[in-house]
């Protein structure tokens, strides 16, 4: 498949150019890139990875984590570390967590697949969807459904997600989003949103007939295998291994176990999918296009395409993994960035949600990266997705996880 990833990341770093040089937004000048020089991805270190990941495993803020990885289309590597929770049974491969936001790039993939196959165009207005969705001075006439998609509404990031939480019905949220104030035009910016996103569980329901879970269901999870997917918080708690959800508390010497709550299950086009380990890598592959009978070339340039640049992503990385990945972009559901002086364009996304996190990242040209799932708020494994990436484009090894003792020496 490297030969359909070299056409995508040329496609999509001449739509980017476009966009960009169209765009008012000023963008951040970034030091010369050195084209990637490699011409296949380089063997990860398992032995290394699998002493690192037992190592992170046993830190005081963790509780359970499951890795796979991908190489050039084959998943190599998947494995649990840690337990389901304290005193129950280790994490497996075969343990569902939650993906909290990676939700997103499930529900981008199917309305993406849906509009290549005529069901409507991501050109539509939201209006012209008759959604619960209404924007400030009616702006649903104006924004389409791919700045949905894109999160280039204009209003605030994450509107309303409170009242989301405190059980407020999405669709009554959705309709008081209208009375926001604007915080730039439509297409301008990326403002990332949950209970605006999720119009899009209305427009596929509309299109396919279905409820959002058995359209994802059948559209998406049993054509790829992805066996122990599902959506809703019953296909979570029903699982035969399911990892129980905590956090680190101010003051508590290990996290505290919380309950599995609904609020964003209520949301599933933005926050509803459970699954493996096993079940992520299956759908990272299909991002590789290693699936094109599920998701088309096409398909995959619709959704990688980048369409926003995203200034809060990009001081994030910088901040704390010292500007590893740049140029930080926004597909439709998707995230991408330049890798490192490599200047390879990668593609993937994070979670969120409480008790669980979440990530994917991937080199579509390598068709080789990384998933992730863990049922704490710890952020160490987020340095996962680089210390495997960096094996993959034969970087020197670097601590991102975080685990190391200091230097001897070193400043405190």
């Amino acid at each position: 498949m490297i030969r359909f990833g070299a056409f995508l990341l040329g496609f999509m770093g001449c739509v980017a150019g476009i966009a960009q040089a169209q765009s008012p937004q000023p963008v951040p000048a970034h030091p010369p890139v050195q084209a990637s020089v490699l011409v296949a991805p380089q063997p990860v270190n398992f032995d290394r990875l699998d002493e690192r990941l037992t190592r992170l495993s046993r830190e005081t803020d963790m509780v359970g984590l499951a890795v796979a990885v991908i190489e050039r289309g084959e998943i190599t590597f998947a494995r649990g570390y840690g337990v389901t929770a304290y005193g129950e049974d280790p994490v497996t491969r075969n343990t569902v967590f939650r993906w909290a936001s990676l939700s997103k790039g499930v529900a981008s993939s199917l309305t993406a697949k849906l509009a290549n196959e005529g069901r409507f165009a991501l050109d539509d207005t939201l209006a012209s969807f008759k959604t619960t969705l209404r924007l400030p001075g009616k702006g649903e006439e104006a924004a389409t459904l791919e700045d949905l998609l894109a999160h280039r509404v204009g209003v605030v990031s994450n509107a309303y997600d409170t009242m989301l939480e405190d059980g407020r019905n999405p669709a009554d949220i959705r309709r008081s989003l209208a009375g926001l104030k604007v915080v730039c035009p439509i297409r301008d910016c990326h403002s990332y949103q949950n209970v605006a996103f999720d119009a899009v569980t209305e427009i596929v329901e509309a299109a396919t007939g279905m409820s959002y879970g058995a359209a994802v269901d059948v559209t998406l999870f049993k054509p790829l295998q992805m066996t122990t997917a599902s959506t809703g918080r019953a296909g979570l708690v029903g699982s035969a291994s399911w990892a129980k959800p905590y956090e680190m508390k101010r003051g508590a010497p290990q996290p505290v176990r919380q309950t599995v709550k609904e609020p964003y299950y209520r949301v599933p086009a933005a926050g509803g999918v459970n699954g493996s380990i096993l079940d992520l890598a299956q759908f990272a592959r299909a991002q590789m296009g290693l699936a094109p009978d599920v998701l088309t070339p096409e398909t995959l340039v619709t959704l990688h395409t980048p369409r926003v640049y995203t200034p809060r992503e990009q001081s994030r990385l910088g901040n704390q993994y010292e500007n590893r990945m740049r140029d930080a972009r926004y597909g439709l559901g998707w995230r991408t960035y330049k890798y490192d002086i490599t200047g390879a364009r990668v593609v993937g996304h994070r979670g969120a949600v409480e008790g669980y996190r979440s990530l994917m990242l991937f080199d579509p040209e390598f068709d080789s990266g990384v998933v992730v799932l863990w049922n704490s708020n710890s952020r160490r494994p987020v340095g996962i997705e680089l210390e495997v990436m960096d094996m993959i484009y034969g970087l020197p090894p670097h601590d991102w996880m975080r685990i190391d003792p200091p230097a001897a020496g070193a400043a405190k």
